[in-house]
């Protein structure tokens, strides 16, 4: 072999090498992360990874409610750089002296798991959620068709280091907890939540651990909506908005939905 044919083909090579590590590896399918395994079995079958440039309104409504402290806009919500943002601000808008937002899927679903990635904001005043119920299409949180409501995080600012997870039975309302549940501070980076709901039983997840349970069986079923959503609110016994930290915003990286095989 000539020292041109091998110089060619050590430079062939080392041109494949370079491309084959330029192009990314394949991270397989999306799958739950819940670190014990318990949900090897479900398959991706919904999300939203908010990768575009504005919403998707093929999959998502607008909240536009007025409730507790703030009144919610669609033009608070964008899309960008991979990520929902809900913008919270102190500006007057009907009766109230804030702007929230929020987005309800299109899509009702019932049973299987669902997880979004989120960051909350920082500074008292505000209560994120990331949460499941009935939509009537009429804006806000009207619960005469609901069955019942699974809160996967309610989120008060006042309280940085906790949130909130609930099961609620609605038409009579009684609600099941589990009640609060301890976190590093949720306002400083982003942490994963998810809810694994069959007809048996609800589930809690953070960061991959599960932490917390609740027993299905006690209330109806019907199908229901995914809100992604965050209000100006006296909930945590809250006194007032913190308006030296405005404009705030909350950050959705993903949000999905998962169904046993």
């Amino acid at each position: 072999m000539s020292q041109r044919t091998i110089i060619g083909t050590t430079l062939a090579v080392a041109l494949a090498m370079t491309a084959a590590a330029a192009e990314p590896a394949n991270p397989g399918p999306i799958k739950p992360q819940v670190a014990d395994g318990s949900l090897a079995g479900y398959v991706l079958a919904w999300q939203d990874e908010f990768d575009g440039d504005k919403l998707d309104v093929q999959k998502w409504d607008y909240r536009t409610d007025s409730k507790m402290w703030s009144t919610q806009l669609p033009a608070n919500v964008s899309v960008g750089n991979g990520t929902l943002h809900i913008a919270l601000k102190k500006e007057k808008s009907r009766s109230k002296e804030y702007t929230g937002g929020g987005v309800i899927s299109k899509r009702p679903f019932k049973y299987g798991y669902y997880e979004a990635r989120f960051k909350c904001p920082p500074g008292k005043g505000w209560h994120t959620s990331f949460w499941m119920m009935f939509y009537d299409a009429a804006g806000g949180t009207g619960t005469k068709k609901a069955r019942q409501e699974i809160d996967v995080c309610e989120q008060d600012s006042i309280h940085p280091t906790s949130y909130g997870a609930n099961l609620h039975s609605w038409n009579p309302h009684k609600a099941f907890g589990p009640g609060k549940i301890k976190t590093p501070d949720l306002s400083a980076d982003f942490h994963v939540w998810g809810c694994e709901f069959t007809p048996r039983e609800v589930r809690y997840f953070f960061d991959g651990k599960e932490v917390g349970k609740r027993d299905a069986s006690v209330l109806q079923h019907g199908e229901q909506h995914i809100w992604l959503t965050s209000i100006a609110s006296n909930l945590g016994k809250t006194d007032k908005v913190d308006d030296s930290k405005l404009p705030a915003e909350v950050l959705f990286e993903y949000v999905r939905f998962f169904e046993k095989k």
